[in-house]
């Protein structure tokens, strides 16, 4: 009895020992790859901050922010006399500029300027913005501070939809190159500036036209720079620092609308299977059961890059995916904005059936909105549709203007080391890491034309401020916009000085 006791006792002695052991081997492996992972933020030197008319600046974005450009996708006239407003005021407001460079108009209503090189050799570079907006959202006018299309200049800021989306980065752009021009700069490679006229209804007349007519004239472009992710400050746990985040892969646009059919008929008789009873529960399946998380590509390596400005636990989870990942994965699904950064999201967005409260309609439809990840298609998506919802009497179609993800965008060329330093120059506190696009952008367009696709927007913001983007009380700071401005100088000096 007594040996069966200190047999006993050895083999747990022995299994406590060997817990033991692996945990501190564990602990050594976490705490190796915490300090192995060294910072990978470009370091620049100091430079001084470029004098920027502010007032002056704030007031033409003021006066652009007038120009009701709402685009519609089934009325694309819609907003044709904001339009011509908007361009006349750009060409009375940026006259050196006009003079520097070759101005187009393209499907319409795109503009497209071309500010020659010096070198012929040198691979041009594009600036994208676009000049639409989307609209109030019916019943809101009322909760904003300041009257939505009035530009009014207050409180430090300049107020009203489209100064942050995509205005404000548009006028940016022509206030550095008006400034530019007006000191006799001349790039040394070609710029072109490509601003978009419909790019909330997906850019089909206005981007996608742009970027055929470059491809028709031979134009291969070193890089393309249109709106996209922001300059976040306090949104990231762990990180003291502002995180200027780079998209290099956006998602892609899928919209698919289900239809049910069934025979009409009375309500007095009710069939055991309705339209909108079939079509509910479709999309109660469809919620139910998403399509699964990821942490890779673009996303990724974000993690990687932020892991050695992290602090606490979080540097510690960052640095040990492999061990951490489901833990990372369960708190980004807490949110909507983190879950659509690792999740093609399922987003139900339209539903229409029946118009008579005692008839049965024979039909009931949805529309489904998904937003790929860089790894998922439209075909593998609508694969996903048709066996969750496992009802062959509902039937699936494409919506137009639907898109893949576009290639995701290396991080080691030059050109994005050159627009991290640019960055970093002008937000020196900020750490530059890459990212993923959650959004579409007109970029996507220039696929064919570069494989160096950015879309960065130098708009600081928290977590206040991203509820304005498509929201309320949309406004831009005017010390915002002046660095904005800095930014886009100094990354034409940059990359085409």
């Amino acid at each position: 009895m007594k040996t069966n006791m200190r047999r006993l006792l050895k083999i747990i002695r022995n299994l406590v020992l060997l817990i033991v052991a692996g945990i501190v081997v564990l602990a050594g492996v976490l705490a190796f790859n915490v300090v192995a992972r060294g910072s990978r933020q470009v370091q620049v030197a100091a430079i001084p901050r470029a004098d920027v008319d502010k007032q002056g600046a704030a007031q033409r974005l003021s006066e652009a922010i007038r120009f009701q450009t709402i685009s519609n996708f089934l009325n694309p006239e819609q907003d044709a006399d904001a339009l011509r407003g908007l361009q006349a005021h750009i060409a009375a407001s940026f006259p050196a500029f006009h003079a520097a460079a070759r101005r187009e108009v393209i499907g319409t209503y795109s503009l497209l300027y071309t500010w020659e090189g010096s070198d012929p050799k040198a691979q041009p570079i594009a600036l994208l913005a676009h000049q639409d907006v989307v609209p109030i959202a019916p019943g809101t006018e009322k909760d904003w501070q300041q009257k939505p299309f009035d530009g009014a200049v207050a409180d430090g800021f300049i107020w009203g939809r489209g100064s942050w989306d995509d205005k404000g980065n548009l006028y940016a752009m022509l206030e550095a190159a008006e400034q530019m021009a007006k000191n006799d700069f001349r790039p040394k490679r070609t710029i072109y500036f490509a601003f978009g006229h419909d790019e909330e209804v997906a850019g089909t007349r206005g981007a996608k036209a742009i970027a055929a007519a470059l491809a028709a004239r031979g134009v291969k472009l070193d890089f393309v720079l249109d709106e996209g992710l922001l300059i976040t400050e306090g949104i990231m746990k762990g990180l003291d620092k502002p995180a200027a985040l780079i998209g290099v892969a956006e998602k892609g646009y899928s919209t698919l609308v289900l239809t049910a059919r069934t025979a009409p008929g009375h309500s007095s008789m009710p069939p055991r299977e309705t339209a909108i009873g079939m079509m509910s529960a479709a999309l109660v399946r469809l919620e139910d059961h998403r399509l699964p998380a990821h942490v890779r590509g673009a996303v990724a390596e974000m993690f990687d890059t932020l892991a050695p400005e992290m602090s606490g636990f979080n540097r510690v989870v960052l640095s040990n995916l492999w061990l951490f990942k489901p833990l990372l994965l369960r708190e980004f699904e807490k949110s909507g904005p983190t879950e659509a950064m690792v999740r093609t999201t399922t987003a139900l967005t339209i539903f229409n059936a029946g118009d008579k409260d005692n008839v049965l309609p024979g039909n009931a439809e949805a529309t489904v909105n998904f937003r790929l990840l860089p790894g998922d298609t439209e075909a593998s998506v609508t694969d996903h549709v048709r066996s969750t919802i496992a009802n062959h009497k509902i039937s699936i179609a494409a919506f137009p203007g639907n898109t893949d993800p576009p290639p995701v965008t290396g991080t080691a060329s030059k050109s994005y080391s050159a627009l991290t330093r640019s960055i970093r120059e002008v937000y020196p506190d900020a750490i530059v890491a890459p990212g993923l696009m959650i959004a579409a952008t007109d970029s996507r367009h220039y696929a064919g034309l570069t494989d160096n696709i950015f879309r960065f927007s130098p708009v600081r913001a928290n977590s206040d401020d991203l509820k304005r983007f498509h929201g309320t009380n949309e406004r831009l700071s005017i010390e915002g916009y002046a660095d904005m401005i800095r930014f886009y100088r100094r990354l034409i000096e940059n990359t085409a000085g």
